[in-house]
């Protein structure tokens, strides 16, 4: 027997794809809708990628009410690291979109920022977890003794929108000490496997 190769197709996987065989149940409008938020889902990651890259080589957009503009805008003008990776463990890490930190004065700043593209109404919970662990990898190194030494603001842009939000020390330290409980309960269960 000859296999045809495929090379075209490795490492993808196709909408109507045997190991999610649940479309075969779905009716044409569901078919349709299914596939339209996939869709959106790899528009949302096509404009994460330009304005990553805009906010890079610090290309503004023009200034109007688009999402995508004013989050771009905003990160060039706060002089914002793009795409950056935040890292507790293993177990617990994740990339902000957006996010710089800095020093004057003697005062700190945490600021990040985050880009939702799709309609479902987005939560702060996520920035407030990049916040702690950002505390939790760099807060020793810069002589951080926790969230209560720093003042950050969190903003997501959504639909034309701008939600703003300085959250609590208690909730941002609430939020760590949920990670190192989280993370030590799930080392210690990779030890028992």
């Amino acid at each position: 027997m000859h296999w045809n190769s495929h090379s075209e197709i490795e490492g993808l996987h196709a909408f109507l794809s045997p190991s999610k065989y649940h479309w075969l149940n779905y009716s044409e409008d569901k078919l349709r809708d299914t596939y339209s938020r996939q869709q959106a889902t790899i528009r949302g990651t096509q404009l994460h990628e330009y304005a990553a890259t805009a906010i890079r080589l610090k290309r503004r957009q023009p200034k109007n009410n688009d999402t995508v503009n004013m989050y771009i805008n905003d990160a060039i003008g706060y002089r914002m690291r793009a795409e950056q990776p935040l890292y507790y463990s293993p177990n617990c890490f994740g990339t902000a979109d957006s996010i710089s930190y800095m020093e004057k004065h003697g005062e700190r700043f945490l600021r990040i920022h985050d880009l939702k593209t799709g309609d479902i109404p987005a939560h702060m919970w996520q920035l407030e977890i990049y916040a702690a662990i950002f505390l939790l990898e760099y807060g020793l190194e810069l002589g951080i003794r926790g969230p209560e030494d720093i003042s950050i603001e969190l903003r997501i842009y959504q639909s034309g929108e701008v939600l703003v939000e300085e959250p609590e020390a208690e909730a941002i330290r609430a939020i760590m000490d949920k990670i190192i409980e989280s993370d030590k309960v799930i080392e210690t269960m990779n030890k028992e496997d």
